[in-house]
């Protein structure tokens, strides 16, 4: 089986990340280089890890998640299905099987929210890794003026962190958020439908998604019912 390490000591994978991040910070967005993927290497494995899944989803997770944003060096639109089919040809080229190929490049085809959906468990550990690594740390401001609102969004957020409760089975992304850099609602105009889409992951994963800002519970809380059964 190609691993992980094999993969990140590959020199045209390594390329092909340095160009994709290239092209994005020439495009003004945020951080997408070498600790981008391996932060998202890092926590796709733990989540597969924290679920008890078996030490070969966990490697496959990790290679898709550093391989993830590969298409970026020819365009953002569709990054992830032309990411899949570049990683595709590489893998073969390297001998991996070919099932192992289908997993990784599924999950990263269909992690982007304009044209994914979480059709596996890798592909569901790969969006919620993806979509939890937001911070001002990540701004990568190239035009004069003020920042727009993908900058402001980033540079409100403080820290965040996303851990697995299994007994609870629960996955809470957990944010801590400036609001004297931006208002909340500029959060949830970028990224309500990601949220949503980590929603349906972790559902995937057989766990309810928690979104807790400032200690806040935004998403996952469960209904309440009064005594007549009806939601409150």
């Amino acid at each position: 089986m190609i691993t992980l390490k094999q993969i990140r000591s590959d020199h045209n994978f390594s390329v092909m990340i340095n160009k994709a991040w290239d092209y994005l910070k020439a495009k003004g967005y945020t951080e997408h280089g070498l600790r981008h993927v391996n932060y998202v290497c890092k926590v796709t494995a733990n989540i597969l890890r924290d679920l008890d899944y078996d030490d070969r989803m966990v490697e496959l997770g990790s290679i898709a998640a550093y391989l993830h944003d590969i298409g970026n060096m020819h365009n953002r639109k569709n990054h992830g299905v032309t990411g899949a089919n570049i990683v595709f040809t590489e893998l073969r080229n390297m001998g991996m099987d070919i099932e192992d190929i289908c997993e990784i490049t599924t999950a990263i085809a269909n992690h982007e929210e304009d044209n994914g959906h979480p059709v596996s468990i890798l592909t569901a550990a790969l969006i919620l890794a993806d979509k939890s690594d937001a911070h001002r740390t990540r701004v990568h401001k190239v035009n004069p003026g003020p920042p727009q609102i993908h900058d402001r969004v980033n540079l409100a957020i403080q820290n965040s962190k996303i851990f697995v409760d299994q007994e609870r089975k629960s996955i809470t992304l957990d944010i801590d958020f400036d609001p004297s850099m931006c208002q909340i609602m500029d959060f949830f105009e970028i990224y309500l439908k990601r949220m949503e889409m980590c929603k349906a992951a972790s559902t995937v994963l057989g766990c309810r998604f928690r979104l807790i800002i400032n200690g806040l519970e935004m998403l996952g809380k469960p209904p309440v019912h009064d005594t007549a059964g009806t939601e409150a």
